[in-house]
C-alpha cells in the first residue's frame, strides 16, 4: 500500500487566514478519511465557511497548507537555485481550475445560472474543462438528476424550481465533475423548513454511497445520524473532534457543551 493510499484523503496543517487585521483561522489541523463524512459545527463567525473556501483555494490561505490525496492545493513546490530548499509557487489559474474540479462545493445560495436550463447548468463545466463531450455530459447529467429526484426537469429554469429543488440541482452539478471530495456549506440554511428534508435525504444517500464529504451544518440530528467525525470550531480553532456519539453526547470542552445546549 502506498503512502497516499494509507493516509487520509484530505490533510490540513497549520491553516491560517486573516481578512485585514481580523484573524479568522488560527492554525487549523484536520484530516478527512476516504469515504467518510465530516460534519463541522460551530457558531456563526467561527471560521467554518472560510475553512471550506480555503480547502478549494477560493480563499488563499495566509499560512499552512491543504493537501488532497498527496497533492498540494493551490501551489506547487519549486526548487531554489541551490536545488535543495523548496518554496511554494501558486498555480496558474488554468491549473487551479482543473485542481478545483476535484473538490466539489455546494453553497448556501444555490448559485445556479438563471439563464440556463437545469440540464445546461450541469453540462457546462464538464464540457468547458474537457472532461466529456456535450453528449456524454448530457447523459451523465440526466443520470444525476434522476439520482437527486429531479428526472424530467431537465428543461426547467432555476426560477421555475423550489429552493429545495434548486439545491438538489446544485448538488447534481457538483457531482457532474466526479469530485474526490464534496464540500457543503450549510446547504439547508436558505431553505424553508419543509424543504430541508428533501436536501438532507440526498446528502444521506451520497454518504451511503461512500462519497467523501465535509458538511457545515446546524442540523444536529443529521450530524448524529450520518457523520463519521464531528469537528467543533470556535474562534477559528478546532476545539473538539471525535465520533458523533462522543462529541454530541459527552463533549469535553466547555464551549462545545454550551453551543450544543443552545442549539439542541
Amino acid at each position: 500500500m502506498t503512502q497516499t493510499d494509507a493516509g487520509p484523503l484530505l490533510r490540513i496543517r497549520g491553516l491560517r487566514k486573516s481578512f485585514g487585521s481580523h484573524a479568522v483561522l488560527h492554525g487549523i489541523d484536520l484530516d478527512v478519511q476516504r469515504g467518510s463524512v465530516t460534519v463541522l459545527l460551530g457558531p456563526s463567525g467561527s471560521g467554518k465557511s472560510t475553512l471550506l473556501r480555503c480547502i478549494n483555494h477560493l480563499e488563499k490561505p495566509d499560512g499552512g497548507f491543504v493537501e488532497l490525496d498527496g497533492d498540494l492545493i493551490g501551489y506547487r513546490p519549486v526548487a531554489t537555485s541551490q536545488g535543495k530548499v523548496k518554496r511554494l509557487q501558486e498555480l496558474p489559474s488554468r491549473e487551479l481550475t482543473r485542481q478545483r474540479a476535484r473538490i466539489g462545493m455546494v453553497f448556501q445560495q444555490f448559485n445556479l445560472f438563471p439563464h440556463l436550463t437545469v440540464l445546461e447548468n450541469l453540462v457546462e463545466a464538464p464540457v468547458a474543462l474537457r472532461r466529456a463531450s456535450r453528449r456524454e455530459a448530457a447523459a451523465t447529467a440526466r443520470e444525476l438528476l434522476e439520482r437527486v429526484g429531479l428526472a424530467g426537469r431537465e428543461g426547467a429554469y432555476p426560477k421555475q424550481l423550489s429552493g429545495g429543488q434548486q439545491q438538489r440541482v446544485a448538488i447534481a452539478r457538483a457531482l457532474a465533475l466526479k469530485p474526490d471530495l464534496l464540500l457543503f456549506d450549510e446547504p439547508t440554511s436558505a431553505l424553508d423548513p419543509e424543504l430541508v428534508g428533501e436536501v438532507l435525504r440526498v446528502v444521506k444517500d451520497l454518504a451511503l454511497s461512500g462519497m467523501s464529504m465535509i458538511v457545515v451544518t446546524h442540523e444536529i440530528g443529521f450530524a448524529r445520524e450520518v457523520a463519521d467525525n464531528v469537528v467543533f470550531i470556535d474562534g477559528g480553532r478546532v476545539l473538539e473532534t471525535g465520533r458523533p456519539e462522543d462529541v454530541l453526547n459527552s463533549a469535553t470542552h466547555e464551549r462545545t457543551r454550551a453551543f450544543l445546549e443552545a442549539v439542541l
